[in-house]
């Protein structure tokens, strides 16, 4: 390929519409414009979102502050150093938590967060645990498993 030989693919280049060379040309006496009104007259057009006056979308619809994501999942919070309260080598689950007042909604999944020492081996069994919680859990000697 070489410059000279260069073409601009088939469609590409238009020709233009020449205007008000009357009617023979197909865009004669009001050029292509109708008849009166707004759009026909010279100077700026009408702005994006402009409605003729009427109260604009944007303005009919109530002023929302970000966004609620509907899929977003709410953990209940346990911090490590609570779980010192459970005696060495027990299993600790959703039940067990509850009891000791830990966590106060049945129904809300529980994530096991990694805040303070845990200076025994347990069976924590939580919905989710963060890196940190995990690693300590076996570093103390028990498990972190995760259930649904």
């Amino acid at each position: 390929m070489q410059q000279h030989t260069i073409k601009s693919p088939n469609g590409a280049k238009r020709k233009r519409r020449i205007l008000g060379r009357g009617d023979g040309s197909g865009h004669g006496s009001y050029s292509g414009k109708g008849m009166k009104g707004q759009k026909a007259r010279t100077g700026p057009h009408i702005r994006p979102g402009f409605e003729g006056g009427q109260l604009p979308l944007y303005l009919r619809l109530p002023a929302i502050r970000g966004f609620n994501n509907v899929f977003r999942v709410e953990y209940q919070v346990v911090n490590l150093d609570k779980l010192n309260a459970f005696e060495e080598k027990s299993t600790v689950g959703l039940q067990q938590m509850l009891e000791t007042g830990l966590l106060k909604d049945p129904n809300k999944p529980v994530k096991v967060l990694g805040q303070g020492k845990l200076d025994r081996a347990l069976t924590v069994v939580a919905n989710k645990f963060s890196k940190s919680a995990k690693e300590k859990i076996e570093v103390a000697g028990g498990t972190a498993s995760e259930s649904l």
